[in-house]
């Protein structure tokens, strides 16, 4: 059972970077460039369609992990797509990209996807290729599609319950949404999903860019002699959903994140560092949580609101993280760099 999980938990956290990565690298820098240059426009598009391809990849990246044959993996991505609510059916008839969809279904309909096409094996034998992609979606697809409606009420729960912590004092609820955050962006929850669903604002949002940075910037440092620079740092520019997997597995890996988590939540309470329901899943991916500080600011692109967001985004999660993880490693033998390892060849 523990070997599963991994193996699924592994292919869900390649499938989300390489679907997240393009629009988190040329975002924001496209919007800048296409007032300029109209015809950056299609690369935008092309990288937010790209980001509805996500159950798909999970699906396959699934597949690829269980190392199962072609049409198996095919077929996983097919159910995984139809679980995720990615697409739907308008009144008018039309098929429309919903996002992402909702990433904890996903993970869900391809792990039932999984156990069914090992189950059917070889016996299909010289009819796989007719039959299993159909059967993947009569059966773990249409069982995904079926339970999403009750998934996402949990989300919505979970959006309500963090709603209830914004009306706290400022600096509390700071703190507290912060740690949310930098745990559900390495959970299979989607912390753009939740932010949305209470369109979640002002401080409460700045707050938990901030999370998502604390759990960023540290899993970086943290996981860089563990394996290359370009994957510690797509933890920052990508997403550290890639840790999931190792984040379940042993939860302890996270404690420094998470106190980082903490006093950056309470800087902006603080500090009053805000953002939009938008923003709030982001972090720096993209650079979307400081742009949007520094363009909901009062003074906009002044000298202090500038050294507030260099401090509070960069500066502060850096220099917290290095000496939080130095002590649960070096002094109290908690983590070792071994823990962050990636499994991605």
């Amino acid at each position: 059972m523990k070997e599963f999980f991994s193996k699924l938990l592994n292919g869900m956290s390649i499938g989300i970077v390489v679907s997240l990565v393009p629009n988190a690298l040329l975002g924001e820098l496209m919007k800048v460039l296409i007032p300029h240059f109209p015809a950056f426009q299609h690369v935008l598009d092309i990288t937010v369609f790209v980001m509805s391809l996500l159950p798909v990849l999970i699906g396959v990246m699934v597949g690829i992990s269980f190392q199962l044959t072609p049409i198996q993996t095919a077929s996983i991505g097919i159910a995984a797509m139809v679980g995720s609510g990615a697409v739907v059916k308008t009144a008018e008839g039309l098929f429309t990209l919903n996002g992402i969809g909702t990433v904890i279904n996903t993970g869900f309909t391809a792990a039932i996807a999984v156990l069914f096409v090992k189950f059917i094996g070889n016996r299909l034998k010289a009819y796989s290729i007719l039959l299993i992609p159909t059967l993947s979606i009569l059966i773990p697809g249409m069982v995904g599609y079926t339970i999403l409606p009750y998934v996402q009420r949990t989300t919505n729960l979970l959006g309500v319950a963090i709603d209830h912590v914004t009306t706290l004092q400022p600096v509390i609820m700071g703190a507290i949404i912060a740690i949310i955050f930098c745990l559900l962006i390495l959970s299979p929850f989607s912390t753009v999903g939740v932010a949305t669903v209470i369109m979640l604002s002002g401080v409460g949002s700045g707050a938990a860019n901030l999370g998502i940075v604390a759990a960023g910037v540290g899993l970086a440092i943290a996981s860089y002699k563990a394996n290359s620079l370009g994957t510690a740092l797509a933890h920052v520019l990508g997403s550290p959903k890639i840790q999931m997997k190792n984040f379940i597995m042993k939860p302890k890996i996270a404690i420094p994140m998470i106190i980082t988590a903490a006093f950056l939540g309470a800087l902006a309470g603080l500090l009053n560092i805000q953002g939009t329901p938008y923003s709030a899943g982001f972090g720096l991916s993209g650079l979307v949580g400081p742009l949007n500080y520094i363009n909901l600011a009062d003074g906009g692109w002044s000298f202090g609101n500038i050294t507030i967001m260099i401090g509070s985004f960069f500066l502060l999660p850096f220099i917290f993280n290095i000496a939080l993880i130095y002590v649960f490693s070096r002094k109290l033998k908690m983590i070792k760099s071994e823990d962050y390892k990636l499994e991605f060849d």
